[in-house]
């Protein structure tokens, strides 16, 4: 179902050939925000934006009319580990696409009148997400959690640092990150292997291998638990609660995911949404994540409630966890929560971007990508004791931190 191949500069290349006229195409590089020096937070999120304004054979405006001008999309994201540069265009397309995401990686100019108008679009990027109550908790509970470590640091940077990079220090960030070794090209679409291979090699090959010598991630310490209530002067109360949980090579992972999908998954059937929102009304939506990173991993669960619901939503979540915890699902309930899960993941993986975004970051993290049939095996070869030996490990109310704004 996928296709492999490694370039001699060690580039990855993955393709899951559909028979869709639409082709997914991108670069996933191994650098994210973990990544940077104190002095350097937010460069790896300002490189991404930087990266579009120009090059030695473009312009600004040519990069950008290069894919939409025909009808196609360009653009990128930035995470604590990754980052990726991807393009929706028609089949036909694809070679533009590969052409274009090689001259921004590897021969971006940063001219400084460009960059200091990103500073500005970055800096209201900034204002705009403090404005987001339900997004910044997420950030201020990490900062919290991971303490001194570079995890505890949010993408985005402080406009202070924003406003202090030059052309020399963003050049400095990617020759340092942006080698060939960190990088994996995927490609859902319907094009033939051996014309993809000989495509990424006209645009790809000629650079030589370049092994970074700068990925020295440290696994965080033991995590600071805390309660805090910061008051915010929101209109509802956004609680969160989170703890430690696997990271993306230990064995729990697959067990976890499938718990996390039962708490707080996007289906109105999961737990804390029928026992909180459907049984008292208690909030509008509760969810809950799973953020598993290479060497550590966090569990979320996040509402927004009114003030005077906060004690009973606490006591009900930490009730319904301690139930999990304490007694395995019946066979019944576990055999559905299996079905459901596998469902909810061939859903997204018909989705082309999500594919080729999941395909990118599994060749980056293992060298490979499970099938849908491999990923269904694996849950499927869980046990409801499993589940409840998994949730005992980490579902301990004393192992969870809160954050609440008010």
């Amino acid at each position: 179902m996928y296709q492999y191949h490694t370039l001699s500069n060690g580039i990855r290349i993955v393709l899951r050939r559909t028979t869709s006229p639409v082709a997914y195409s991108g670069v996933y590089i191994n650098v994210g925000s973990r990544d940077e020096s104190p002095s350097e937070q937010g460069i790896a999120h300002f490189i991404e934006h930087s990266i579009f304004k120009g090059t030695e054979h473009r312009r600004a405006y040519h990069i950008l009319n290069r894919i939409d001008g025909v009808g196609g999309e360009l653009n990128a994201f930035t995470t604590k580990e990754e980052t990726c540069v991807y393009a929706i265009s028609l089949g036909e397309h694809l070679e533009r696409c590969l052409d274009l995401f090689a001259d921004v990686l590897f021969h971006s100019v940063f001219p400084e009148r460009e960059l200091t108008k990103e500073k500005d679009v970055i800096i209201e990027e900034i204002n705009s997400y403090r404005d987001s109550p339900s997004d910044l908790i997420f950030d201020d509970f990490e900062e919290r959690i991971y303490g001194s470590h570079p995890l505890a640091h949010n993408i985005l940077g402080s406009k202070r640092n924003v406003k202090a990079f030059t052309p020399a220090a963003v050049r400095d960030f990617m020759r340092r990150h942006y080698t060939t070794d960190r990088m994996a090209i995927s490609v859902v679409a319907d094009v033939d292997f051996d014309r993809l291979i000989r495509l990424c090699e006209r645009y790809f090959g000629s650079y030589p291998p370049c092994e970074s010598s700068a990925l020295c991630r440290t696994r965080p310490s033991e995590t600071q638990r805390f309660e805090q209530l910061l008051n915010r002067h929101t209109h509802q109360m956004h609680l969160l609660f989170g703890c430690p949980a696997p990271n993306i090579y230990e064995d729990d992972k697959v067990a976890f995911t499938l718990l996390n999908n039962i708490i707080g998954g996007p289906a109105m059937n999961s737990l804390l949404n029928v026992a909180i929102r459907e049984r008292y009304g208690f909030c509008y939506s509760i969810e809950s994540q799973y953020v598993p990173f290479s060497d550590a991993g966090l569990f979320y669960i996040y509402a927004g409630i009114e003030a005077d619901a906060f004690d009973r939503v606490r006591e009900l979540t930490m009730q319904e966890l301690g139930k999990l915890a304490a007694h395995p699902l019946s066979s019944r309930q576990f055999l559905a929560a299996q079905r459901q899960l596998i469902g909810q993941m061939a859903i997204s993986n018909d989705n082309g971007l999500n594919e080729m975004q999941s395909i990118g970051k599994a060749c980056l993290n293992y060298g490979k990508v499970d099938t849908l049939d491999e990923m269904s095996a694996d849950i499927m070869a869980l046990t409801a004791n499993d589940l409840q030996q998994v949730a005992a490990r980490y579902l301990d109310s004393q192992a969870f931190s809160l954050l609440c704004y008010k």
